[in-house]
């Protein structure tokens, strides 16, 4: 069993890697034809599908590439920082933000807010770079909305068993929460066909 999970992991993280590396080269060319105007890249999926370690890469390679950080009002996890992984915010603070506009997307996710900091992404695209949105489908799709030139993305895992080990394996959720995520996958996965890629 574990052998057999070690095996899988190994095949993800590969199948991972060439994604990227593919991502980067369709990202360069598509920037190309834009003349380096700036380019919204969303990227979405499962809860534990491995969206972290692609925004990672494009990272690590690119410094002209900017990661949209997020506003929560969920709890930090040990090692979180805020205004590193997430703005951390009580549900008054943010319910403010949404009141003056200040948020270009926002969703309710497993009994949390999560939104997207509206100033930092249009700074970014008048600069030229490439900016990165991790966020949850209901936020993805109102991005199209109102930036219909952004390219949506969906990362998802193997299988449905990876997945869920996955979740349990991070050992920073509850059961429960691990249900609820397992029930958030199969709604989200209704949405996959209107991503791009």
């Amino acid at each position: 069993q574990r052998q057999m999970c070690i095996r899988d992991r190994f095949r993800h993280v590969c199948a991972l890697k060439q994604y990227i590396d593919w991502l980067i080269k369709w990202i360069t060319d598509r920037r190309l034809e834009m003349k380096d105007k700036g380019l919204l890249l969303v990227i979405s999926g499962f809860s534990g599908a491995g969206k972290g370690t692609v925004v990672k890469r494009l990272l690590e390679q690119h410094n002209d590439y900017a990661l949209s950080i997020s506003a929560t009002t969920r709890s930090p996890r040990e090692g979180e920082q805020d205004g590193r992984e997430y703005f951390f915010k009580s549900k008054e603070e943010f319910e403010k933000m949404i009141e003056a506009s200040e948020l270009i997307e926002y969703a309710r996710y497993v009994d949390n807010y999560y939104g997207t900091p509206r100033k930092f992404v249009e700074d970014e695209l008048a600069a030229g770079h490439v900016v990165i949105l991790e966020i949850e489908v209901q936020g993805a799709m109102k991005i199209k909305e109102q930036y219909p030139e952004a390219i949506l993305l969906f990362i998802t895992a193997p299988s449905i068993d990876v997945l869920k080990n996955r979740l349990i394996g991070r050992g920073t959720e509850t059961a429960e929460v691990v249900e609820k995520r397992m029930r958030r996958a199969a709604e989200e996965a209704e949405s996959i066909d209107q991503y791009e890629f």
